[in-house]
């Protein structure tokens, strides 16, 4: 249901079949170099298109869009008050590799949540949250192997 005007609920049915192929989270960023930089060191994305305005990464299929931001009051909105969810396969090794930046960037150990996934966390240059996580029940398994 949504509420339309003076308070009246108007039913809406979606009838049109379409397949979501992907989704890709678009982010401000105060310097594309420095954020294209840590996405490839930090985490292995590529990069895929390259402007000084807008910029996409890529990994496994999946990307990321940066757009510069228009100005500093942006960041200032956008700093502390975005985050992302990749989860992965094989965080273990992820891991080894990400906590060697810990002198450089904001990191939270790896950790298990209530909800069934393994997760870290490292903050972007432009305080965007990166939440990295795989299902707990895969990553034990894993393990075993």
């Amino acid at each position: 249901m949504i509420r339309a005007n003076r308070g009246v609920e108007v039913e809406t049915v979606m009838n049109v079949t379409y397949t979501a192929r992907k989704i890709s989270p678009m982010l401000a960023v105060a310097d594309m170099e420095q954020t294209l930089t840590f996405y490839h060191d930090v985490l292995g994305f590529k990069p895929r298109m390259k402007s000084h305005d807008y910029s996409i990464v890529e990994r496994d299929a999946q990307t990321i869009h940066f757009m510069k931001a228009g100005s500093e009051e942006v960041m200032k909105s956008v700093r502390g008050h975005t985050e992302i969810y990749i989860e992965v396969s094989n965080i273990d090794l992820l891991w080894e590799h990400v906590k060697t930046f810990k002198d450089r960037y904001r990191v939270r150990d790896l950790f298990n949540q209530d909800y069934g996934m393994t997760e870290f966390h490292v903050e972007d240059p432009n305080g965007c949250l990166v939440f990295v996580g795989e299902p707990t029940r895969e990553r034990d398994q894993s393990r075993v192997r």
